[in-house]
């Protein structure tokens, strides 16, 4: 907004002064990583939560690897339920991308299917480039903490 209001010539035509771009990006970056905190510490706090209760439990039941078993049971079902997620997202995100191709390539352009087809291209276009493959660095995460604390998580 400061960039509107001090240099107006971002917005004549012809364009009369640049914008600070890198601005723009600190801000951009600052918002993003954030709102990536919280994902964050879900991914790395769960398997420890869910480690360490069922190490409990397990102590207190007479069944000293309840905590192992238990969160091998959860990297088991983060990570099917994340690759399953990123498939869904990478297929449907390309999926949609074709569609709004397929529309155009049949000169169907200002049509309702050309105006259905960029709607579905807006979702899609984040869904493959990143919903999925984020959700790899979600599984990585909770993987790599699950294998390097389980010993802790044994009731020895």
């Amino acid at each position: 907004r400061r960039q509107f209001q001090t240099m107006p010539g971002i917005m004549a035509t012809p364009q009369t002064q640049t914008p600070d771009y890198n601005t723009c990006v600190a801000i951009v970056t600052k918002g993003a990583l954030g709102a990536m905190v919280k994902p964050a510490a879900l991914a790395l706090a769960m398997p420890v939560i869910v480690g360490f209760t069922f190490r409990i439990i397990g102590s207190y039941t007479g069944q000293p690897l309840l905590g192992l078993e238990v969160v091998a049971g959860f990297m088991m079902f983060g990570s099917i339920t994340g690759l399953m997620m990123a498939i869904f997202l990478d297929n449907s995100g390309g999926a949609w991308d074709n569609a709004k191709k397929l529309v155009e390539k049949a000169g169907e352009k200002g049509t309702e299917q050309h105006k259905a087809a960029v709607t579905g291209d807006t979702v899609g276009d984040p869904f493959k480039d990143t919903s999925g493959p984020s959700l790899h660095v979600i599984i990585t995460t909770m993987s790599t903490t699950i294998l390097v604390l389980g010993p802790l998580f044994a009731a020895y």
